[in-house]
């Protein structure tokens, strides 16, 4: 199917979506944009969140990954199921029991107004680069199979796709993208399942058969018990676990939409939903990694891991209707986790740090203050999408949990402090400690592993010889994020005192 023909699904799609962001926006106000009003359906919160959670990366990164890491991915899903359940049973009661609007209000309740403004920039600084990292991946798979065959620069592709988002989400926020994510999640879930059935086609084998296949090379092998790899099983089980508490239950994005349900019971309900479907959906990234690895040997196709499904999706081999799946599921990915991460950076900046919810000023201002960090939001990550084109890595899911680890760190060492201890900290020290933590984290992250790095970074850091004598070829892999934490952990701990209040 010729490029044009496919862009043009991608415009179809996108009207399909400014007219469900139109209808569900009527009548919105600033409170329906932050946590809609309080009124929204659970099971459609639960279904979209699918679509938020997973994006882009997952679609093509995850499976691209299967070649080199086997089915070791879902030894972080597994601890992923251990991280929900704490939000469901642990967080979501703590929020709903202070009814928050922005989750990291209950950090200024509980320290101050500086451990509330640590906690909001720690997550504005990571859901920003994990955003546009995952936006960037997308638009350049559309850039490279499609629209540098239609001779559109990538910089104009960038400018339209958050122009598009802009449209849809400036009015509504959650009233809408609650919605309009349920709308991508069933697009992208489509989309995977016609693929994975058509490559097993095509493989001339059924689901048995296929896995059988994959058995063979080694594909299906799930848990590494290699002590000093970065896979090892239990630092994925622990590290999944806390990215969960962490990207999840402590992410403003997440929780936005959890605490839009109406009451506790039902975003319970929502939790675990999302979570069973979740695990189910992974597995089915993992199984499509591998039919497109053993497609790929049977028709000797190379291609980067973040390449592969792409370049088997929109080959000649198939019919046209695989590519026009292909693209709506990869956008319908896209499309959730950007226009959430906006709005809820949105309502962090908004809320957190202008707080515009303690403002005086009349509902017209607010709204307009609101559209303007609205927009700047979205030129902001304009400019990071194009940083990573400038980077251009192939494995982008590997920089986003490593970035993850780094600067979500701080957001757990706090919420574990508040939520474990009484004790009280000295307000001034608190940015101190939720700077020097990750860096000692990074500090010995790149210890351990010195030469993802030069890779990364493309330098000669000359660690090599002090990584051996300290770690002895130990690798911290997703457990980094637990180091993180429990070094900020401790360094609250230093500057804290005994308090006979509240424990939160």
């Amino acid at each position: 199917m010729s490029p044009g023909i496919l862009f043009s699904f991608v415009i179809g799609y996108f009207i399909v979506l400014l007219v469900v962001a139109w209808y569900t926006s009527r009548g919105s106000n600033n409170e329906s944009f932050f946590i809609g009003n309080k009124k929204s359906n659970w099971m459609l919160v639960a279904f979209g969140m699918i679509g938020t959670s997973l994006s882009g990366v997952t679609f093509v990164s995850v499976p691209g990954g299967v070649g080199s890491g086997n089915f070791y991915y879902f030894q972080i899903v597994i601890g992923y199921l251990f991280g929900y359940l704490t939000i469901a049973f642990v967080l979501l009661p703590l929020y709903y029991r202070l009814n928050l609007t922005s989750i990291y209000t209950y950090l200024e309740q509980r320290f101050g107004i500086n451990a509330h403004k640590a906690g909001a920039s720690f997550f504005i600084l990571s859901r920003s680069v994990g955003a546009t990292a995952r936006l960037y991946l997308v638009i350049n798979i559309l850039q490279i199979f499609i629209l540098d065959k239609l001779g559109i620069p990538f910089i104009l592709t960038t400018f339209v796709i958050l122009l598009m988002i802009l449209l849809y989400t400036f009015e509504g926020g959650v009233k809408t993208i609650i919605y309009t994510d349920t709308l991508q999640t069933t697009g992208m879930l489509v989309g995977l399942v016609v693929c994975i059935i058509v490559i097993i086609k095509a493989l001339g084998t059924d689901f048995s058969g296929a896995l059988s296949l994959m058995s063979d090379k080694g594909y299906t092998q799930i848990f590494n018990t290699d002590v000093k790899s970065g896979s090892y099983f239990m630092k994925h089980i622990v590290g999944g676990m806390f990215i969960a508490i962490a990207m999840t239950g402590l992410d403003q994005e997440m929780m936005q939409k959890n605490i839009s349900v109406k009451n506790l019971k039902d975003s319970q309900k929502n939790m675990m939903t999302f979570t069973t479907v979740l695990m189910v959906v992974n597995f089915m990234f993992l199984f499509l990694g591998g039919i497109l690895y053993l497609y790929a040997s049977a028709n000797n196709i190379t291609a980067a891991p973040d390449d592969l499904f792409p370049t088997i999706a929109l080959s000649d081999t198939f019919s046209g209707t695989i590519g026009v799946l292909f693209i709506i599921a990869l956008i319908s990915a896209l499309f959730p986790s950007v226009d959430g991460a906006i709005t809820s950076l949105t309502s962090c900046f908004c809320i957190d740090i202008l707080a515009l919810n303690k403002s005086r000023a009349d509902e017209k201002t607010k709204k307009r203050t609101r559209l303007k960090v609205h927009f700047g939001f979205a030129v902001l990550f304009f400019l990071l999408v194009l940083v990573f084109k400038f980077i251009n890595d192939k494995l982008i899911i590997d920089f986003i949990l490593k970035f993850a680890g780094i600067t979500y760190g701080p957001l757990l060492g706090l919420f574990a402090f508040g939520i474990l201890t009484k004790r009280k900290l000295n307000d001034n020290l608190i940015w101190a400690v939720c700077i020097i933590a990750p860096l000692l984290a990074l500090l010995l992250d790149m210890l351990s592993n010195p030469i993802w790095y030069e890779k990364k970074l493309h330098i000669q850091l000359g660690m090599e010889q002090m990584s051996h004598t300290i770690f002895n070829g130990y690798i911290i892999g997703n457990e980094l994020i637990l180091i993180n934490g429990i070094i900020t952990f401790l360094g609250l701990l230093i500057i804290s005192k005994k308090s006979g209040s509240q424990l939160y």
